[in-house]
C-alpha cells in the first residue's frame, strides 16, 4: 500500500543533516535521478534498486517539480525490483547439466569440482534470463519544516534498505528512528524535560540502548490507555502543534486487538487477544499473571472521523494506520497532475490530524507518568487489574 492508501503502515525518522544553501529543488532533484531505478527486465540482473516518481513508478526523471515537489514536502518512491530462482528449481536443471555433460565425457565418472562451479552459473544465467524480475515500491514523504521522514513501512528489510539508499543519495545526511523515548522528548513540556531524562534507563546515547531501555514508555503507555479506556471518559485535548486546532477534543480508547508478552518456564510467551473487548478479562488476567502489552489497536475520534491505528510499543510503529477516507475526485477542468497533488496534500492533512492526536495523548501520558499522581493512578490500575 503507498502512502495515499486509505491503510497504510509507516514509521517516521528524524532527518539530520544540513540542506545546503542553495536551490533545494535543483539539489534534491539532481540526487535522486543519480540515484533513479534502472529497469533490469531485459537483462539477467538479479536486483535493482533506485528512485522513482511516486505518481508512475516507471520513471525515475525527477527533473520537473510535479515529479516529487509538494510545498515543503518532498515525495518520492523506492523501489526495488528482484529475480529470485527457488533453490529446488537450481538443482533440478544443475542436475540434468551435469548428466548432460557426464553423458558427453564417457571418460568422466563425475563432473569435476570446477566444471560443476561453471555448471551452476551457466544454469543459473540460463533461468535468470527466463525470469522476470518482481517489483516492490515503498513510498516516502520528508517534511523539510519539521524535518521529519514518514516511510510507508514498518518491515525491517524495507527500512534497513531505504536508510543505505537515502545515505547514499543525500551524502552526509543520516535518519534517526523517531522511538518512544525520543517522541517523549518532542512531546513533553519544559517542566518535565527533568524527570523523562531522570526516568531514561538507558546508560548511553546509544540508539539501540535508548530504544531496549526504555520500552517501559510503550508498556506503560498501552497499560494506561487500556486503562482508561473502561474507567475514564476517554476525552482529551489537542495540545500539540498540527493542522487542528489547540484545545480541541477528541476521543481516544483501545479495542479489538491486543498482543501481551511476558516470560515463563519455556522461555518468552506471547498472546494474541482479538475481537472487540467487554471488561478486558481476558487482558486484565495476563496483566495479572506478569504480562505486558506490546502492542495494541488504538482508535481516535474527533467529530464525526475516525482514526485507527496498531501501534507497536517498542519502536511506535504505526500498523494499519487508517484515516479518514480521502480519493481522487475527477473534475474535466481540472488536470490529473493537479488532482492528484491536491489528493497528496488532503491525505498529509487527515495523516498530521491522526498524529497530532496521538502525540497530544501521548503527552497527557507522560504528564501522568512522571508527575506526582502517579502513584495513585498505578494504584487504580492495580485495583482494577483483580477486579471480579
Amino acid at each position: 500500500m503507498g502512502i495515499l492508501s486509505n491503510t497504510v503502515s509507516m514509521c517516521q525518522f528524524r532527518v539530520v543533516g544540513e540542506i545546503p544553501d542553495m536551490d533545494i529543488f535543483a539539489w534534491v532533484s539532481e540526487r535522486l535521478t543519480n540515484h533513479g531505478f534502472i529497469p533490469i527486465d531485459e537483462g539477467t540482473e538479479e536486483l535493482s534498486v533506485g528512485w522513482v516518481t511516486p505518481d508512475d513508478h516507471r520513471k525515475s526523471d525527477f527533473s520537473v517539480p510535479s515529479a516529487f515537489w509538494r510545498d515543503n514536502y518532498l515525495f518520492f518512491t523506492l523501489r526495488q525490483d528482484k529475480r529470485s530462482i527457488p533453490g529446488a528449481l537450481l538443482k533440478a536443471y544443475q542436475k540434468v547439466a551435469e548428466e548432460d555433460y557426464l553423458y558427453a565425457n564417457p571418460g568422466f565418472s563425475r563432473v569435476p569440482k570446477q566444471k560443476r562451479e561453471e555448471l551452476k552459473e551457466a544454469v543459473r544465467a540460463s533461468l535468470l534470463a527466463r525470469t522476470l524480475p518482481v517489483p516492490s515500491t515503498c513510498d516516502a514523504v520528508w517534511d523539510t519544516r519539521s524535518n521529519t521522514l514518514s516511510i510507508a513501512s514498518i518491515s525491517a528489510k524495507t527500512v534497513d534498505l531505504f536508510d543505505t539508499l537515502f545515505k547514499k543519495t543525500f551524502d552526509g545526511f543520516r535518519l534517526i528512528a523517531i522511538h518512544p523515548f525520543s517522541r517523549a522528548e518532542q512531546v513533553v513540556p519544559p517542566e518535565l524535560s527533568e524527570p523523562l531524562q531522570k526516568a531514561n534507563k538507558a546508560g548511553s546515547e546509544a540508539l539501540l540502548d535508548l530504544i531496549r531501555s526504555n520500552q517501559w514508555i510503550g508498556t506503560d503507555f498501552l497499560l494506561w490507555s487500556t486503562y482508561r479506556t473502561l474507567n475514564e471518559s476517554g476525552e482529551y485535548r489537542i495540545t500539540r502543534p498540527g493542522p487542528a486546532t489547540q484545545g480541541e477534543q477528541f476521543t481516544a480508547y483501545i479495542n479489538d486487538r491486543m498482543v501481551l508478552c511476558g516470560s515463563g518456564d519455556d522461555g518468552a510467551q506471547k498472546i494474541t487477544i482479538s475481537g472487540p473487548q467487554d471488561r478486558f478479562g481476558e487482558v486484565r488476567l495476563a496483566l495479572s499473571n506478569g504480562k505486558m502489552i506490546t502492542e495494541a489497536t488504538l482508535y481516535l475520534e474527533k467529530g464525526e472521523h475516525i482514526w485507527k491505528m496498531t501501534l507497536k510499543g517498542e519502536m511506535f510503529q504505526f500498523a494499519s494506520f487508517k484515516t479518514p477516507k480521502v480519493q481522487e475526485e475527477r473534475d474535466s477542468g481540472v488536470d490529473e497532475t493537479s488532482e492528484r497533488e491536491a489528493l497528496f496534500f488532503e491525505k498529509m492533512y487527515v495523516m498530521e490530524v491522526g498524529l497530532q492526536m496521538f502525540d497530544s495523548l501521548f503527552a497527557a501520558f507522560l504528564a501522568n507518568r512522571l508527575g506526582t499522581d502517579w502513584g495513585e493512578e498505578i494504584q487504580k490500575i492495580e485495583t482494577w487489574l483483580t477486579e471480579q
